[in-house]
């Protein structure tokens, strides 16, 4: 901004004035003209832009577009859904029909097999149990990454398939 600028030669824009390369002391005269500041758009430029406006109007555009990316950017909400590795039918789907919902909202569902002390030596058990459970959700959902043994949790990540329409 003003004296910072350390280009010697800028291309000048902005609302009032004649586009074009400038002396960098010619365009701060310009814009001190106007009772504006000078402002470095884009200095990897060859020149560097410079525009001519009001610096805290300048942040202020800037933070409003920042927000409107961030408004538009779509947030990804992951539902966690928990087994035990002896999870009987019931309980299985129980938790399949909440998946379902989720899934119909347009949520990432991560299943996940929980081994509790010895549990873990029925690893193959938990593999079945989440491999049967991404099965039964096919119609809904794809599969993200197959089961995968972390620590004492075994998890599946399911992502919801996009309708055509």
């Amino acid at each position: 901004m003003n004296r910072k600028i350390t280009a010697s030669e800028v291309r000048l824009v902005g609302d009032n004035v004649e586009v074009g390369i400038y002396r960098l002391d010619n365009a701060l005269k310009i814009a001190q003209e106007q009772n504006l500041d000078l402002v470095e758009i884009s200095p990897k430029a060859d020149p560097p832009v410079c525009k001519v406006i009001d610096y805290s109007k300048f942040k202020y555009e800037q933070k409003k577009k920042q927000k409107e990316i961030k408004a538009k950017a779509q947030k990804t909400v992951i539902k966690e859904i928990r087994f035990g590795p002896n999870t009987d039918d019931h309980d299985f789907n129980f938790k399949l029909k909440h998946a379902q919902n989720f899934l119909k909202d347009g949520s990432k569902v991560k299943a996940y097999v929980h081994f509790v002390g010895r549990t873990i030596v029925f690893k193959e058990r938990g593999e079945i149990l989440l491999l049967k459970f991404a099965q039964a959700l096919e119609e809904y959902a794809k599969v993200e990454q197959l089961p995968k043994l972390e620590g004492k949790r075994m998890f599946l990540f399911l992502a919801p398939k996009v309708s055509k329409k």
